[in-house]
């Protein structure tokens, strides 16, 4: 089995799991503002606002330094929408599956997503690298906060996620690889690309199940770079 139909079984396998505000008017005694959301009036005191982070210009100590996250950047943009569909698929399933309670029938509807799964994507996953493989085993457990290796062995058996393993580990690939910014260099640069991508629109925006910080991670992988520069 090689890497690329690897990875194609492993997403295969992961597949069955205006705000607008009018302009402030004197409302008497009222101190709240008139805010229109889908439609709707409604009085409220604040709108909520996602974060936003004010980013630094890239640096690097070299060359070889620019290439490597430059390349790191490309993977990530080309793997980051399998790992997204990895986990909608995740909780379309589990949505879908809770109001199913006849064994036949939802071996029916597992059956239709194989077949859409493979139909729509089969012929991009083909064309991952061992390297972008790698990749995409981060981002699902960034995206699930599930190892690649226990949403197989969750979905299949236990039996199947070892091979599976066994498989990729020829390749050296490990679907056990966890995704952690806070100690992984790597893991680090690939949150910054995404971060980065999801403020210049090239990517969409798909929140991580983990517990981090993105501010807290850039300001000490950057006097971590410092230090090394010294």
């Amino acid at each position: 089995m090689n890497v690329q139909r690897f990875c194609f079984l492993m997403l295969l396998g992961l597949s069955l799991l205006g705000v607008a505000q009018v302009p402030e008017q004197p409302m008497d005694s009222v101190a709240e503002r008139l805010i229109i959301i889908e439609g709707d009036s409604v009085f409220q005191s604040s709108i909520p606002l996602q974060e936003a982070y004010v980013f630094g210009a890239l640096e690097f100590d070299d060359y070889k330094e620019k290439l490597r996250y430059y390349i790191l950047r490309r993977k990530t943009h080309k793997v980051y929408p399998y790992a997204k569909l990895a986990a909608e698929r995740l909780v379309e399933l589990n949505d879908s599956l809770a109001g199913i309670k006849k064994p036949r029938l939802r071996r029916k509807y597992t059956r239709k997503i194989h077949r859409y799964i493979e139909d729509e994507f089969s012929e991009e996953l083909k064309k991952l690298t061992r390297t972008e493989g790698q990749i995409l085993v981060k981002l699902i457990y960034r995206q699930t906060g599930s190892t690649a290796f226990d949403l197989v062995k969750e979905l299949r058996n236990g039996w199947r996620a070892f091979w599976y393993n066994t498989t990729a580990n020829m390749f050296k690939i490990s679907i056990k690889e966890e995704f952690k910014p806070d100690l992984v260099e790597e893991d680090y640069l690939i949150e910054d690309i995404l971060q980065r991508a999801f403020a210049s629109g090239k990517l969409e925006r798909q929140e991580s199940v983990l517990d981090y910080d993105y501010s807290k991670l850039y300001n000490k992988w950057k006097v971590t770079a410092k230090k090394g520069r010294r």
